[in-house]
């Protein structure tokens, strides 16, 4: 539940055109009207504070088929990147963590196999060179098996050769490197530095315990149809996972957040206003979030589903001025500097600081690639046009 400070009176107070927001609720409504979706929950923030949100649709929840409502949760899977980024922002902070550190000096049982020379960088810039490295559903609560499958694991091509997204396992790495630094378990180094300061208690990693009556249950709308470059590791069986309490309650931390679209617009308001909420407190510093996300893809790192250089900083994509941020999850509209991380299914989550304008957006309903690309252009197009003064 959004607490009623961080929810503005009207949009216009925070220079939200009334009008383009309605736009961007009409057309997330529009997918569930036509039946391409069964739900759909959207939410623009601005100035620190909710401007809209609207859900549309049904969803089961609680076992139980349901009205969809502003206070259904949903699955958000990759945005939870993000997420968990920014606990790692926060150390680079305080001088506890430094991206040219090899992972292997942090976590010992990982420096095998040729991934001895992985910087904490080229993890997070998906560039370390395992995305296929396995590690059972059924083994992600266990913190033993986790460091076993760590020396298992085997690079499928040469560090920093090239980008391939790592789906999980360069997450399930970069919570190891959080707790050894911090001596804290990293969902709640989260919620104690991240999230609760934010004021964001309907951000969660992993399905909520006490709250399953509240959190949309994932189904395919129609077949399922294999995107570009295969499934990967994110297959339809892996998708629908996230309905089974024994896995989704444990939480994959580079895609098993649950949350509300309003609590991912909000996440990214710190971020694009210097760190700091509207209530005037600071999450993390201004020179923090810029050193974070500046661009660090190098040429090379070209992204093989879209066919366009990954533009990414430290766990985050940026939209970039390349003409190419609708590829990357961003719309047509907003500026070069907007940053975010989406997620499977057509999740978006982002910010945009020179507009002060974010965005989140949920379904539970998933479709083929191109019916979702174009979906995530068009809501993120229409967001990113939201304030009263833009062309």
């Amino acid at each position: 539940m959004i607490d009623a400070k961080l929810v503005a009176a009207s949009p216009e107070d925070l220079g939200v055109d009334p009008e383009r927001l309605e736009a961007v609720f009409a057309r997330a409504k529009r997918d569930v009207d036509d039946g391409v979706l069964p739900s759909a929950q959207v939410a623009v923030a601005r100035q620190g504070r909710l401007a809209g949100m609207r859900t549309f649709g049904s969803a089961v929840q609680g076992g139980i088929e349901q009205p969809a409502t502003d206070e259904t949760l949903y699955h958000i899977f990759s945005c939870t990147k993000a997420v968990v980024a920014s606990a790692a922002w926060l150390l680079f902070e305080s001088g506890d963590l430094r991206p040219d550190e090899r992972v292997a000096e942090i976590i010992p049982e990982f420096g095998t196999n040729g991934k001895e020379i992985i910087t904490v960088e080229q993890l997070m810039l998906h560039a370390g060179g395992f995305p296929h490295a396995p590690f059972a559903p059924q083994h992600w609560g266990d913190r033993q098996a986790r460091l076993e499958a760590f020396s298992r694991w085997r690079l499928n091509w040469p560090v920093d050769s090239r980008y391939e997204y790592h789906p999980t396992s360069a997450h399930w790495v970069l919570v190891e490197i959080i707790e050894r630094r911090t001596g804290v378990e990293y969902k709640t180094f989260i919620r104690e530095r991240i999230s609760g300061p934010m004021g964001l208690d309907d951000l969660y990693i992993g399905r909520p315990a006490g709250q399953d009556h509240r959190v949309a249950n994932v189904r395919w709308a129609g077949e399922p149809a294999e995107p570009p470059g295969g499934w990967g590791e994110v297959t339809p069986e892996a998708i629908l996972r996230s309905n089974d309490l024994r896995y989704s309650a444990v939480g994959a931390p580079g895609g098993n957040g649950v949350a509300s679209a309003a609590t991912l617009a909000l996440f990214y308001q710190p971020l694009i206003n210097g760190g700091v909420t509207a209530a005037g407190r600071r999450i993390i510093k201004a020179q923090t979030i810029d050193f974070a996300v500046a661009v660090r893809s190098k040429a090379h790192h070209i992204d093989r589903t879209t066919n366009v250089n990954a533009n990414r900083g430290l766990s985050i994509i940026v939209a970039g001025g390349d003409g190419n941020a609708y590829l990357r999850g961003f719309g047509r509209t907003c500026s070069a500097r907007a940053f975010g991380h989406g997620g499977a299914g057509g999740q978006i989550a982002w910010g945009d600081p020179e507009t002060g304008i974010s965005i989140g957006y949920c379904t539970n309903g998933f479709v083929d690639y191109l019916t979702m690309g174009r979906r995530v252009t068009a809501i993120g197009s229409l967001a990113g046009a939201c304030v009263s003064d833009a062309p």
